[in-house]
């Protein structure tokens, strides 16, 4: 049952960048911020209130702090699922397993408390290599900007993780990390389009349709129900297992491109993915095996690491 809460999850994942993707046509990139957050802050709001929660905290620095790498780097996520490929814009954000490995090795050299663990040194060199292969389409195609963009949002989300964790160590609620990150998603998109990353006709949201306002609706649905069942698999599963499983929505978004927009990749590409999945998971191996049997994720449910 935890492995079918984890593809569930990656599932709603996929549908949720299929839905970014779809709206990115109706809306700017600060618009979907903003709508994400709205829709997010709304429903955890009326949630939290209904069961007697509060949301006062003791660690408004560090909730700040999470919530702003969380936001640039999801503004960078929804802007690279609008220029590129949906699978290549999802393999990018899944780097962030291996971004993480490779700063706990680095800390781990530079203060002399580890040996060198050559395996995760290959899975993050052949990451890099994956990566030229996934990105190659995108440079020839000019589309550079959103493969940077997308590299850079995995770099950034793998800092928001680790910042997930140490507020969850520190014995912070789950759900107020979700609905600061959320607040701040929702202020930082209407500030983003007050400053212009709106229309050109001086109206600075676009008009909605029924089907754009159905997409908008869409995307806070999935993410929430990804989030939640997502915090499920960990709660009742081995972490290795559900975390690895979450590679799946690769997959997913394959299928997805396929059948919206009929995304097809040459050779290269799939052995990019590969070697990032690959690289993925022996990097996600590794950090499990680094927090104590994955303790520090076990306090931490992943339902407040969407970024």
């Amino acid at each position: 049952m935890p492995s079918l809460w984890m593809l569930f999850a990656s599932f709603a994942f996929a549908a949720m960048g299929a839905g970014v993707k779809l709206a990115s046509e109706f809306y700017t990139t600060s618009e979907l911020l903003f709508y994400r957050g709205l829709i997010g802050a709304v429903i955890l709001f009326a949630l939290v209130r209904h069961r007697g929660g509060t949301f006062r905290t003791t660690f408004p620095k560090e909730h700040l702090f999470r919530s702003a790498v969380g936001v640039t780097s999801l503004w960078l996520w929804f802007f690279a699922i609008g220029k590129l490929p949906l699978a290549t814009a999802m393999t990018l954000n899944y780097m962030a397993p291996i971004w993480m490995a490779a700063g706990l090795f680095v800390a781990g050299w530079w203060s002399r408390t580890s040996t060198v663990e050559w395996p995760l040194v290959l899975a993050v060199g052949a990451s890099f290599f994956g990566v030229t292969l996934v990105l190659q389409p995108a440079v020839e195609s000019n589309q550079w900007l959103g493969g940077l963009a997308g590299v850079c949002s995995s770099v950034i989300s793998a800092m928001a993780y680790m910042q997930v964790r140490k507020l969850g160590q520190m014995g912070e609620p789950e759900y107020r990390v979700v609905f600061y990150f959320s607040l701040t998603t929702m202020l930082a998109g209407l500030a983003g389009v007050l400053a212009g990353d709106g229309q050109a006709t001086g109206m600075p949201f676009h008009g909605h349709t029924t089907g754009s306002a159905l997409l908008l609706l869409g995307i806070g649905a999935a993410a929430l129900m990804a989030q939640m069942a997502m915090t499920r698999a960990y709660r009742v599963g081995k972490v290795l297992v559900v975390a690895n499983l979450q590679y799946t929505g690769i997959v997913f978004s394959s299928l997805w491109g396929l059948a919206l927009w009929g995304d097809r990749f040459n050779w290269t590409v799939w052995v990019g993915i590969g070697v990032i999945l690959a690289s993925g998971i022996a990097a996600t191996f590794y950090n499990t095996r680094k927090t104590a049997r994955g303790a520090a994720l076990e306090k931490t449910d992943p339902i407040a690491s969407e970024l």
